[in-house]
């Protein structure tokens, strides 16, 4: 298996510099199968969010007859450790062990809590289905199950992303930092595109059962690709251990404040709540709005993921292009959650008579949006990161990105359901609580937009007192006599 692994990367490597963005990365140090092999933590990532947010998210609401709200919430659960992603960054910048090892570690037990999430998640499921001798199980078994399942997977992703970014940050050059992380993302996404055409083969034919050995095979892939993303990736160093251990110790609250000590840090990191949580909203919502609005199938719906991943790889790469050739980062973030306004004006249409196509065309197109303010945000984040902090840097990006939309999914779930409660016409119509949902992001999209105006207004007034800082006054030059120059 190992042999057959290494010759499928290197065939990939191969390819990679000319159609994968990022590729350029590379150097003799560090070679793009390395990375490629690294970002295989990724794929893992991508593997459990379209497992929770797009298939488990379905079945639940549409098969199991669960509340969205309920849903909802057990999906936001991981919320409780995203703040916590900073902390968990800053950590793996100071950690120090006998080996000089500092992001390993944080990685395997990441990977130990996804696993262990996975490994009760089954018996969770059938709990709630009634199926064998569940049927006479109490619900909530099911129910506090399901939730323990959701909060163990969630905090193993929420580590594992965030100490495996900076693992490959640590192998590159400080100029090369945003690519490859660019890189790791691009990975993420292809890992999600792939587990959703995965998944959605294996349920073509939905069972309780098939749904079980589903997940029981995505926890042992989970494991067996980690270690071998982590194999031999970070060097041990007894030197960097012994320095750690006689440097003083510094404190969270210290680096944080550092870091937010950099001109635009917080309104860059309002930027990011904002437009993330208007994106993120329709995650919880998108796979059963296609199948009560519009009639698809749970394979049908599972595939919608990888249409929202395809959209957002397709706004990496385009992002990366841009940026690569001196772009502004605000300027893409802008164009992207711009994007993300009519993609979900198609959406709402759709159930309006605009029909499937419409549909999967607004999918995409708040995909590609995503993937535009996602890469931008990310971008400007990491240039404001020094090189012995980018773990904590890469951390408050992804607390407020994963709070944000966690936030988002558990608020879209109440709203469905409290207005699917109300005894008016509007709450008995499939499509409408969905909607209301969509026009909701609709209105934080244009928040975010604002922001970013005032972000920008704020970062050229600050360029200009800099500049007028660096410029002499002429009343201060003292005047030269050319004849005593010549």
């Amino acid at each position: 298996m190992p042999s057959y692994r290494s010759f499928a990367l290197g065939k990939l490597a191969a390819l990679a510099p000319k159609y994968l963005p990022f590729a350029d990365v590379a150097t003799k140090d560090v070679p793009l199968k390395r990375l490629l092999r690294l970002s295989l933590f990724q794929v893992t990532v991508g593997m459990a969010l379209v497992l929770l947010v797009g298939t488990l998210n379905r079945v639940m609401i549409v098969e199991l007859n669960v509340p969205a709200s309920l849903v909802a919430i057990m999906l936001a659960l991981p919320l409780i450790f995203a703040p916590l992603r900073t902390l968990i960054g800053f950590k793996s910048d100071v950690h120090v062990s006998a080996l000089g090892l500092r992001r390993v570690p944080y990685i395997w037990k990441g990977t130990l809590y996804q696993f262990g999430g996975f490994a009760i998640m089954p018996f969770a499921l059938l709990a709630l289905s009634g199926f064998g001798e569940a049927a006479d199980g109490p619900k909530w078994v099911g129910y506090s199950s399901a939730a323990v399942a959701f909060l163990l997977v969630g905090a193993g992703v929420h580590m594992v992303q965030t100490v495996g970014l900076a693992l490959a940050t640590d192998l590159v050059e400080e100029e090369d930092q945003p690519k490859v992380v660019g890189l790791m993302y691009v990975m993420l996404l292809l890992g999600m595109v792939v587990s959703a055409l995965v998944y959605g083969a294996l349920l073509e034919n939905y069972s309780p059962g098939r749904l079980v050995q589903v997940i029981q095979g995505s926890a042992v892939a989970t494991v067996a690709l980690n270690l071998f993303a982590l194999w031999k990736q970070e060097a041990r160093d007894r030197v960097r251990a012994r320095q750690m251990e006689q440097a003083k110790p510094v404190k969270f609250r210290d680096a944080m404040r550092h870091l937010l000590d950099n001109p635009g840090m917080m309104q860059l990191l309002i930027v990011i709540g904002l437009g993330t949580f208007g994106f993120g909203m329709a995650d919880v919502l998108l796979e059963p709005y296609g199948g009560q609005a519009l009639g698809f199938s749970v394979a049908e719906t599972t595939k919608l993921t990888a249409l929202l991943a395809t959209g957002t790889l397709i706004g990496f790469g385009i992002a990366s292009r841009v940026l690569g050739q001196g772009g502004a980062p605000m300027s893409m973030a802008l164009l992207g959650a711009g994007i993300g306004i009519p993609g979900f004006g198609a959406i709402i249409l759709s159930s309006l008579g605009g029909g499937a196509v419409m549909f999967l065309a607004g999918t995409l197109a708040t995909g590609l949006g995503a993937g535009l303010f996602g890469h931008a945000t990310l971008t400007a984040t990491m240039r404001a990161a020094r090189r012995d902090g980018i773990g904590l840097a890469l951390g408050a990006w992804g607390a407020v990105q994963a709070t944000a939309a966690g936030l988002g999914v558990a608020l879209a779930g109440i709203v469905r359901d409290v207005i699917l409660a109300m005894p008016s016409e509007v709450g008995q119509t499939a499509h409408a609580p969905y909607n209301v949902v969509f026009m909701i992001e609709i209105f934080f999209l244009m928040l975010a937009i604002a922001a970013i105006f005032s972000l920008s207004k704020a970062s050229q007034g600050l360029s200009l007192r800099k500049a007028a800082q660096r410029t002499p006054n002429p009343d201060d030059i003292p005047k030269i006599n050319p004849v005593e120059v010549s």
